[in-house]
């Protein structure tokens, strides 16, 4: 392979590998919110304790999956200058003061607090550490807030004007709130909330599974159980605003979505089928009448622009085809679950968490991280779909690689995929290794702020 298509694949790998640890943090520091207010307004009766545990235990893990979306976000972020040093020196005046903005607010907000957060209980009142919790919420939040409008701005650019080759902002509030930002931070937010509450749930019915859990163990999946089924409509309803969006934005990849090779009226909905780009076809397609035009246009007799109309400027049909296939069918599954787990629990016989059938918590073990396989998909339907541009319409990826000797690109990325591969089996090993052997935290000492001497 050539320097441009490894060059992409070991971007996608360090792409791919971050974010599944900041679409963790995003929501699961807000549930750490929840649970610390629940243990605040308990104080002094029994439910204290359990809300306790449940915020400390899944502080842990916050902890752990912090680090890692920190350090794999420093990787990612040298490839601009070491991969892609094209798209910084054209468009870096747009990039480089928003992922500064990053930095400046959520980036030093959750670097202050985390502190505080992590190792100041028992050393600050309450009331400061439930608000060091909810700096670092807010830390996240922001986080997702600016990288998302830079992104959003890769697809849907506005608010600039071009100087001899080179991007300038012309209008700041244009840039960030680009018309594609909005649906892509609340898709983005919903799917955090949904990756972070099936993680919950999943390794609280694990330990209730092998005999490990405790009360924080049965609050924590009652309250990720709620959240899921709340989330999944929510988050079914947004992705169609947000395909509504694409089309009107980047109609070539809604075509590429659908498998439409040909401008339709009255356009059918593939199912399932086999994209044959050689032919311009898809095989074996399981179709239904009229449909495309129905959900994307709301509108059974619409017109909707096939590929034909994108001859040499749309991306690759198959991976965004079968991307998108995989991010739906694991939304309707995660539906399927969140509603059933909701209503066993809603039954008066299963209000304990602990008395609900195994089965059911044999299920939620398995979609421990389903989140992260959604996420994944959609997040390639989103960047493979915009190919071959890296600012949509505008400037091409392939313009911004670096000229580095396929070899040297090769060698790294064989490096970098050993390494996280084994930060990820590392990852999951330690919380199954939490999961079974939870930590108790210490007894809180009345009237006193301070940490009982270790000895």
């Amino acid at each position: 392979m050539d320097t441009f298509t490894l060059s992409r694949i070991q971007f996608a790998a360090n792409i791919s590998f971050h974010i599944l640890f900041p679409t963790i943090t995003i929501a699961l520091c807000w549930f750490l919110v929840f649970f610390r207010l629940r243990h605040t307004a308990a104080r002094g009766t029994p439910a204290a304790l359990g809300w306790e545990q449940a915020y400390y235990f899944w502080t842990k893990v916050f902890a752990l999956t912090f680090a890692l979306g920190v350090v794999s976000g420093i990787t990612m972020s040298f490839q601009f200058g070491t991969n892609w040093p094209g798209f910084m020196e054209h468009a870096g005046n747009i990039a480089g003061p928003l992922l500064g903005y990053e930095v400046l607010t959520a980036f030093f907000l959750e670097a202050t607090f985390l502190g505080i957060m992590l190792f100041g209980r028992q050393r600050v009142s309450e009331r400061m550490h439930l608000m060091a919790t909810l700096m670092v919420a807010l830390g996240t939040t922001l986080s997702a807030f600016w990288i998302l409008s830079l992104n959003s701005w890769m697809q849907t650019p506005a608010g600039y004007e071009i100087i001899d080759g080179k991007f300038h902002a012309a209008d700041w509030m244009a840039i960030v709130f680009n018309p594609s930002f909005p649906y892509r931070l609340a898709h983005k937010l919903l799917a955090s909330g949904l990756t972070a509450g099936f993680l919950i749930a999943g390794v609280s019915a694990w330990q209730l599974l092998k005999g490990s859990a405790n009360d924080g163990s049965r609050k924590a999946l009652r309250t990720a159980m709620v959240a899921v089924a709340v989330l999944i409509p929510l988050q079914i309803f947004m992705g169609d605003l947000h395909g509504l969006n694409t089309l009107q934005h980047q109609p070539a990849k809604i075509a590429a979505i659908e498998g439409l090779w040909h401008t339709e009226q009255s356009a059918p909905l593939t199912l399932f089928g086999l994209p044959n780009e050689k032919e311009g076809r898809t095989d074996y397609a399981v179709q239904i009448p009229k449909a495309a035009s129905l959900i994307l246009a709301h509108d059974t007799d619409a017109v909707l622009r096939g590929l034909n109309e994108f001859e040499g400027a749309h991306p690759p049909v198959a991976p965004v085809f079968w991307a998108f296939r995989v991010m739906v069918g694991m939304g309707l599954l995660m539906l399927v679950v969140a509603w059933t787990g909701a209503w066993t629990l809603m039954r008066r016989q299963h209000r304990d968490v602990a008395a609900l059938p195994r089965w059911l918590l044999a299920t939620l073990a398995g979609m421990t991280f389903s989140g992260w396989v959604a996420t994944l998909a959609g997040w390639y339907v989103t960047e493979i779909g915009r190919q071959p541009y890296l600012v949509y319409g505008l400037f091409k990826t392939a313009d911004a690689v670096a000229p580095h000797a396929p070899a040297m690109v090769a060698g790294t990325l064989a490096a970098y995929l050993t390494v996280y591969a084994l930060l990820l089996v590392a990852y999951v090993g330690v919380i199954k290794y939490m999961a079974e052997h939870p930590a108790i935290p210490a007894p809180a000492v009345p009237g006193r702020h301070s940490v009982p001497n270790a000895t």
